[in-house]
């Protein structure tokens, strides 16, 4: 078979420059189109289910979420292994699957199992799965940088306005709000008012739940004229809750306002985003979907900031707190630089170890196609360029002439031994007096 390739080679020069050619610019192709990271991505092939049931210890989340979950997802096919974390409120289970097992078809059995399993969890508790990232999706952090802006303003502008604006980036799976205070409405039920008033505590939850909504009529005609009745109920400020009847003593409604203290406040916090020790902001992190190129997606997601901080407020303005692509592109161009120095310091020992210009060039041209045929394998099997990768391909470029050099000198020397057969042979005709 490798003699017929020989024959076939060397008896048909145009067709394999030409697809030599082809598969040069194919390479070329693949080295512009291939995912672009610092880093290579490690991490396994996770499916993340978050649940939130927040009051509740550790030890109650473990017996009513943590284990429930994770003894009904052990039973979905090519599953490596299934981990589970409780702690105060959250309970977080890892479905580790197979490398080979397309993370978008392991999100879909997994919500498919979650529909089975929730019926075994407590009343109200829905759990949710986690962005469709990796442990190294984290391309980018950012934070607001806004003089005379309190942290709750700026906790709302983030995710009511910058997160939803960024999320619309194409390969950002998600953006996590960090830092500042959420902002709730706080009631502060005094229980000798509730005691006084003959008040249940359930009494007032309900009727606060049931005011904070819209109700719908419906339509009616009338003077030729379609009116659509609905009632408007949903909260607005902190008076509106203040003015919620929940009971009636003798023949007057007790509200509120009558029973408990009414404030805007921020949420509990279990820890901060301090800056360089100077004090507290509100950011964002940046995590970007599975397979996509890192350093495409931060700069999709600089451009979107560019058009989102036009509409923020006057003197607010985005700050850039992490940014991989910085780390990329120094990693990328220390490992270009290198490839080619490698390539120059090659191509100058191969031309002075043969001494023969059509040797060394038959020889060094097999580096850029061999570069370039190597890309072509990184997107068949979905591999980043990144510092691993790209020394890998350095280092191989001594084994891509090694093998030209010595197919070159053997074929030198079975043309010298062939050249030195011709001349015995034609010394012994002449030395018989028989005609060559």
């Amino acid at each position: 078979m490798v003699e017929k390739l020989i024959h076939f080679a060397l008896h048909n020069k145009l067709i394999v420059m030409v697809l030599a050619l082809g598969l040069f610019a194919w390479g070329v192709y693949s080295v512009r189109t291939n995912p672009i990271d610092a880093i290579p991505d490690l991490s396994e092939n996770q499916v993340i289910v978050f649940t939130e049931w927040m009051g509740r210890s550790p030890q109650l989340i473990e017996d009513q979420i943590t284990y429930p979950l994770v003894s009904n997802l052990q039973g979905i096919p090519n599953i490596k292994n299934v981990r589970g974390t409780s702690m105060f409120g959250m309970s977080f289970v890892y479905v580790i699957f197979e490398d080979n097992v397309d993370i978008y078809w392991a999100r879909t059995r997994v919500l498919e199992r979650l529909n089975y399993a929730q019926r075994l969890l407590p009343q109200g508790i829905t759990p949710t799965l986690g962005p469709d990232g990796t442990g190294v999706g984290h391309i980018f952090w950012y934070h607001l940088e806004a003089p005379g802006m309190d942290l709750g303003e700026q906790r709302a502008l983030q995710d009511w306005y910058v997160k939803f604006a960024l999320q619309t980036v194409k390969g950002v799976s998600e953006v996590a709000s960090f830092g500042g205070f959420g902002k709730q409405y706080q009631i502060n039920i005094d229980p000798y008012k509730l005691n006084y008033f003959n008040v249940p505590l359930m009494d007032v939850l309900n009727s606060i739940r049931k005011n904070n909504n819209d109700v719908g009529g419906r339509k009616f005609e009338m003077s030729d004229m379609a009116y659509i009745v609905r009632g408007l109920g949903y909260i607005k400020n902190v008076k509106d809750i203040e003015d919620i009847p929940v009971d009636n003593y003798g023949s007057v409604p007790v509200r509120v306002r009558d029973i408990a203290t009414v404030q805007m406040g921020g949420d509990l916090r279990l820890g901060i985003f301090d800056k360089d020790g100077e004090g507290e902001v509100v950011g964002g992190i940046v995590v970007m979907r599975y397979g996509e190129n890192a350093d495409a997606v931060i700069k999709r997601v600089k451009t979107k900031m560019q058009e989102v901080e036009k509409g923020l407020p006057p003197n607010v303005k985005f700050k850039v707190s992490y940014d991989r692509s910085e780390l990329i592109e120094a990693s990328i161009s220390s490992i270009t630089n290198t490839l080619i120095e490698e390539m120059i310091t090659v191509s100058v020992v191969v031309m002075l170890f043969l001494f023969h210009w059509r040797s060394a060039i038959s020889i060094i041209i097999q580096i850029p196609i061999t570069i370039a045929t190597g890309f072509i394998l990184l997107n068949a099997f979905n591999v980043s360029s990144n510092i691993m990768s790209l020394t890998g391909i350095a280092l191989a470029i001594g084994v891509i002439v090694d093998n030209g050099i010595v197919m070159a000198e053997n074929a030198y020397r079975n043309l010298a031994i062939r050249q030195r057969e011709k001349e015995m042979e034609y010394l012994k005709n002449q030395s018989t007096n028989e005609p060559v």
